[in-house]
């Protein structure tokens, strides 16, 4: 509707109001009493077309909305309370500041559902923060002395197959991991096919080709050779969404005698692309092998690395010390000039030749239509004849 129509329909009598909506030319107001606990719950239910991991991430955050707002109603919520419930997830909850963001993102998503639907006008969560930020102290570089050492702990193949996948193969665990058949393995042409749930709405469904490096190849030989026949999946334990790979994998990584690193399995993927950068140097082909985007990569996964500080100081020693290094800022301003020099003239000598001489650009000569830098005065061309029009006072 108008803008004027809508203005006149907030303002009917409800008797005339409830006729209307009878006669199908209004929808039924939503009532804007209801409880925020309601209203998550309602909205979770109806979202069919989302998948149960997702759902997963909202139940917990509708858990810590309800035990918050409580019996409070959508349209009672204030912008204050919901800087409020920022503070409760980060004291009382003790959630990072990265956590807190994926939540209350997720919350305005559950406001943002009762605007769509005219229960309330206003999102009392708009505002707030919900990109995540790179977090650089739990970064982690698993090195291949330390890979190595995880290899030995693991108490079969089927773990080493595991571990490999994430350090070797790139894969997300669990959700790429469960999902790789031994269909998708192509040992002929050393590579593996990976369907990736996070990313099947992108224009190649979440499908990717990763090739079968030679660290992963040999782990993948020894457990298909146990592996029992007819069988479709590569892991067939812990499909039913009940073991914790984090919790077991710690398990693993102590008896190699190390500490467990902070986000255990995407530190995995996060060193092996650092890794594919440097032995690469192709990013698009990592990114592809991986499944992320050139900036999600640089932002979440790349790392700086002892390796590359070390590396850096080799970079700065000159081969002779009789060169000098100089200024960049000089040098910078060196470029500039000599650039902007090769645009002028070249010579102010006229030998009788054509304009078009002498005005170069990057030193290659064009025919040039201006030449402003050219001050045809110095340089004493005579005038030729006069034409049809009067001649003008200055010129």
């Amino acid at each position: 509707m108008d803008t004027a129509t809508t203005l006149w329909v907030a303002k009917l009598m409800p008797a005339i109001r409830k006729r209307l909506e009878k006669l199908g030319f209004l929808e039924p107001l939503v009532d804007t009493r209801i409880k925020v606990s309601e209203w998550v719950s309602r909205y979770i239910k109806r979202r069919k077309d989302v998948k149960e991991p997702t759902k997963r991430k909202w139940r917990d955050v509708e858990r810590k909305l309800n035990a918050f707002f409580r019996n409070d109603c959508l349209g009672s919520i204030t912008v204050l309370q919901a800087k409020s419930f920022w503070a409760y997830l980060q004291t009382t909850v003790g959630l990072s500041e990265n956590s807190i963001r994926r939540h209350i993102g997720i919350t305005r998503q559950f406001f943002n559902d009762a605007i769509d639907a005219g229960v309330i006008a206003k999102n009392p969560f708009k505002g707030q923060p919900v990109s995540v930020r790179s977090n650089d102290a739990r970064f982690h570089f698993v090195t291949p002395e330390e890979a190595q050492a995880v290899l030995d702990a693991c108490p079969d193949a089927k773990w080493r197959l595991i571990f490999g996948l994430a350090r070797f193969g790139e894969l997300r665990c669990p959700s790429e991991l469960l999902r790789l058949k031994w269909e998708d393995v192509d040992f002929e042409r050393d590579q593996f096919t990976v369907h990736a749930s996070k990313t099947e709405h992108h224009s190649n469904g979440g499908v990717r080709t990763v090739p079968m490096f030679p660290e992963l190849k040999p782990l993948f030989q020894e457990f298909f050779d146990n592996a029992k026949a007819g069988e479709v999946y590569c892991i067939t334990r812990y499909r039913d969404g009940g073991s914790n790979f984090r919790t077991n994998m710690n398990r693993i990584i102590k008896r190699a005698n190390l500490e467990p690193w902070p986000k255990t399995f995407q530190n995995l993927r996060s060193t092996r692309e650092t890794e594919l950068f440097k032995l690469t140097g192709n990013i698009k082909a990592v990114c592809t092998w991986i499944g992320n985007s050139p900036n999600v990569a640089l932002r979440h996964y790349a790392q700086i690395t002892e390796a590359d500080q070390r590396e850096a100081v080799k970079l700065s020693v000159l081969d002779s010390g009789k060169k000098r290094v100089q200024n960049p800022v000089h040098m910078l301003q060196k470029t500039v000039q000599t650039e902007a020099a090769s645009n002028r003239i070249i010579s102010h000598n006229w030998d009788g030749g054509t304009v078009e001489n002498l005005c170069f650009n990057a030193n290659k000569p064009q025919k040039a239509k201006v030449c402003e830098s050219m001050r045809l005065a110095d340089l004493s061309i005579p005038m030729g004849p006069p034409g049809l029009e009067p001649g003008t006072n200055g010129l």
